[in-house]
């Protein structure tokens, strides 16, 4: 049998060494461990006696099929004053993400619902049905006053379980009628499915699709977000916003010292090639379980890489695995972080990108139900 979840595996310093066996692995998923919440009190291993000796059993998991939760909320955006994030609210339709992106921040989250940040992370999911109503409710509050809402900041608002539950799409529909800003980050190809309303509300510049893209390689996209779209199938999403005249930034995110950080130039091209016309770029993070989940990857995966991927981010995080503090978390500080940013502004100068988020219109803004106040 497979082992059960368990953080305590990691040891005292939270490593594995390729030695040891990869706990409920699932093929398609991102995780290659689930270890427990770090709220749960008790931690458990299974093992069996094998000549004497402790030895994991080496049958192949059974294939970990997604749930999806409805979740009543109370309200629908949410407000941040991080000084180094240029929005102010955001609305995420789902909690959890069912691409695996491995690297994903968001995944320490879980623990807050008593769920691994591992495993249950890209396979418990929860969905937000009220999204559009709750939506329609706060734009349309006395004294609420429209900027950009980003759409998408935690999880994706285009991963897999969108295709039936059409949440994102709602919310959409709300924001478009509304003449509202709205910012979207997502991986995915599914957001041509929604090119319609983005057509209409680029043509009154109130929207900008952002897509990621840490790497070309199809191979190493399978095992960092396995169930993201290939980087083929984003590129291609990019040129059929921009023709349609959608606004399309690329994201180089995250860039992972010794494994992507070589395809920065290449990765760019490609974008401004298929439209793309503006940059964003972050240095991978690792809060929380993620460090752990991280390095578990890199055994399974790349073990000859990992002594130099962390080297390497402790030397842009003062000497930690993860910085947390504003200003610093996102690119990093020292020698490589430079570099790194040094490389990026090169490169997107000299293909022609602007940098960062684009202003977009809040002028055009009128009230869900407006109309039929002057009636």
């Amino acid at each position: 049998m497979a082992a059960p979840a368990d953080a305590s595996k990691f040891g005292p310093d939270r490593r594995l060494d390729a030695s040891t066996p990869p706990e409920g692995r699932r093929r398609g998923r991102g995780a290659t461990a689930n270890p427990a919440s770090r709220f749960e009190a008790a931690r458990r291993e299974a093992f069996r006696e094998e000549d004497g000796a402790a030895a994991w059993e080496a049958d192949d998991p059974a294939p970990l099929r997604t749930e999806v939760t409805p979740e009543r909320s109370a309200r629908i955006i949410a407000r941040n004053t991080s000084p180094d994030i240029p929005f102010d609210r955001s609305i995420n339709p789902y909690r959890g993400c069912e691409h695996g992106c491995i690297y994903c921040y968001a995944r320490p989250t879980h623990a807050y619902l008593g769920l691994s940040p591992g495993l249950d992370f890209e396979s418990r999911i929860f969905a937000k049905p009220e999204a559009a109503r709750l939506l329609v409710r706060e734009l349309a509050a006395p004294g609420y006053r429209p900027d950009t809402i980003a759409l998408g900041t935690a999880t994706d608002p285009y991963q897999p379980v969108e295709r039936d539950h059409r949440i994102t799409r709602a919310v959409l529909e709300v924001l478009h009628d509304a003449r509202h800003p709205v910012a979207i980050t997502t991986k995915s190809d599914l957001v041509l499915r929604d090119l319609d309303l983005l057509a209409e509300m680029a043509a009154q510049d109130l929207v900008l699709v952002a897509l990621s893209l840490p790497t070309l390689d199809p191979a190493l996209a399978r095992r960092l977000d396995p169930r993201a779209p290939r980087p083929d199938k984003r590129l291609a999403a990019m040129a059929r916003l921009s023709a349609a005249g959608v606004p399309v930034m690329v994201n180089v995110s995250p860039i992972i010292p010794g494994l992507t950080d070589h395809e920065i130039e290449a990765i760019l091209a490609r974008a401004r090639a298929h439209g793309a016309s503006r940059i964003g770029h972050a240095l991978l993070r690792l809060p929380g379980e993620v460090a752990d989940l991280m390095a578990d990857w890199f055994v399974e995966h790349y073990p000859e890489r990992k002594d130099r991927a962390f080297a390497l981010l402790r030397q842009a995080r003062g000497g930690r695995e993860n910085d947390s503090r504003f200003g610093h978390r996102f690119r990093g500080e020292g020698a490589y972080a430079e570099m790194i940013g040094a490389r990026v502004r090169l490169a997107g100068t000299r293909l022609g990108f602007a940098f960062g988020r684009m202003p977009l219109n809040r002028a055009a803004f009128r009230k869900p139900g407006a109309q039929l106040a002057l009636f």
